[in-house]
């Protein structure tokens, strides 16, 4: 008789990493865009000689010298000096135009006197329906792009205390997760916020007085009156966020679908995203309603609401929030700060990812609380590829890699890295995996501006620790906090400048 073995657990804690940059080819380390001014360049510098411009030649041969010096000039973030005059150009112009001051309310111009949401989602409408499971959720419409973006939470449980094979488990049901997104009809983008801020204390009294038995000794009803008077003291909750966004088209060219056509279609959708989602380690997820989505972005652009909506849902008086009631009355975007009512807010974006191999744990010191924040936000952003571009962009990106290598009179290490950690995610995407691009956005909320120094030091410590460099978001402080926020914006469809031209660049 054959006897099989015991299968061990899997107790290392795994490393993961080839996260990759999107490249262009170039010469030189030029962009596609400073290589074609330079041929150009030198093309029409030849003919202006041909002619005998000498001058005329010498001039623009001058100007097409100091574009591509411009253009090879990088900081540490990879912006070169051209994306950095244009950024600041392009805050200037904001600020001459009035653009980073809004005022609303009963005395403002806002044509309805009331506090909508600024910027790039203040046409947001928002409606509430019914899921498979009979759960209300909110569904919220962005009728500049025609996009439809469910809000799920959760409480997840976190790491402490977990076996290694569990961790392992949840990562690979994550990574499951997030592949299946790209076979998901109509989904272009999803987000995963993590919000840590002050407890209040009131929804553990809540909590603790249902479930009290009335007939409890007085003994013991003291001593849990008292423990919840006290634990509260310093605590802070944490909560998760799941958005997704969906195109109101099934397919290019398609028919645009209405609001309730769209939540029909999800209703029997969103079961199976919840469920597959408790997994993953987020815990037990659910759609959040019209007025909860009102309460969750209201508190983040007034913070100080928060623990009058604790207070009121403890004593059993929810309030009634309306869609055009949660945004600032006041807010003031400056060029590295966002002044929003009684708050003070910092937003930085992800430039570099991890450039070595990972553990599944390093981003746990920078969404854990900190006591330098009053109200801290880690957004993930997720947009997924389809399957048949995929195959094209990783080979793309393969030979994009291997011609930077090979311009080169003798590739350096990072040339010849590159191209093997392209080959690698060409290889899983052959064998299956999903393709997705990915980002990251940190904010910082604060009561007071001479705080922000102190919250800044910490958020800047708490990326390095987690391996990925963080960049200020100069000029787009309000519209980054937007991004920061589950709503499901999708950044690339709301630039002024088109995608392809940023590339480019």
């Amino acid at each position: 008789m054959a006897q099989t073995e015991a299968k061990t657990p899997d107790v290392r804690p795994r490393i993961y990493g080839n996260y990759r940059l999107p490249t262009s080819k170039g010469l030189a380390g030029l962009s596609t865009a400073g290589t074609v001014i330079l041929i150009l360049g030198v093309v029409v510098g030849v003919v202006l000689m041909m002619l005998g411009q000498w001058m005329l030649a010498l001039v623009f041969e001058l100007l097409i010298g100091l574009l591509i010096l411009l253009s090879m000039q990088k900081n540490k973030h990879g912006r070169t000096m051209i994306e950095r005059i244009m950024r600041r150009f392009g805050w200037m112009n904001a600020r001459y135009a009035g653009a980073n001051v809004y005022r609303a309310g009963p005395i403002s111009r806002v044509p309805s006197g009331t506090t909508q949401l600024p910027g790039i989602s203040a046409r947001s409408t928002i409606s509430e329906h019914t899921d498979g499971y009979g759960r209300p959720f909110a569904l919220l419409h962005i009728p500049v792009k025609n996009h439809y973006t469910v809000v799920l939470v959760s409480e997840p449980d976190g790491g402490g205390m977990v076996d290694q094979e569990q961790i392992n488990r949840w990562v690979d049901r994550w990574s499951h997760w997030l592949g299946m997104l790209t076979d998901e009809p109509g989904l272009i983008a999803a987000s995963a916020t993590i919000e840590t801020a002050p407890d209040s204390g009131f929804r553990l009294a809540r909590k603790v007085e249902n479930r009290m038995d009335p007939n409890a000794p007085q003994f013991a009803r003291d001593i849990m009156n008292e423990t919840v008077r006290a634990l509260p003291t310093g605590a802070t909750v944490t909560r998760a966020y799941i958005a997704v966004t969906f195109k109101a088209t099934l397919r290019p060219g398609g028919k645009i679908r209405k609001a309730d056509e769209v939540a029909n279609d999800l209703a029997a959708r969103l079961p199976n995203l919840t469920l597959s989602l408790g997994d993953t380690g987020a815990g037990v997820s659910t759609p959040l309603s019209a007025q909860e989505l009102c309460e969750v972005i209201r508190v983040a652009y007034d913070p100080a609401e928060a623990i009058l909506f604790d207070r009121a849902h403890a004593e059993g008086k929810a309030p009634m929030l309306d869609w055009n009631e949660v945004g600032p009355q006041a807010a003031d975007a400056y060029w590295d700060t966002y002044h929003h009512n009684n708050a003070w807010s910092k937003t930085w974006a992800m430039s570099v990812p991890p450039r070595s191999t990972i553990q599944a744990n390093v981003l746990q010191s920078l969404v854990a609380p900190t006591p330098e924040v009053v109200r801290k936000r880690v957004t993930m952003l997720y947009r997924p590829i389809d399957p048949a571009r995929a195959a094209q962009l990783v080979e793309n990106d393969v030979n994009t890699a291997t011609f930077n290598a090979s311009s080169r009179n003798r590739a350096t290490s990072r040339d010849s890295r590159e191209t093997r950690a392209a080959k690698a995610t060409a290889e899983e995407e052959a064998d299956g995996a999903g393709l997705l691009n990915f980002a990251m956005i940190v904010t910082a909320t604060v009561r007071h501006k001479e705080d922000l120094p102190e919250a800044e030091a910490a958020i800047e410590n708490l990326g390095a620790s987690a391996r990925i460099r963080l960049e200020e978001a100069y000029g787009a402080q309000d519209s980054t906090f937007a991004a920061g926020l589950p709503l499901g914006i999708v950044i690339p469809d709301h630039l002024a400048l088109p995608k392809t031209v940023r590339d480019a660049l």
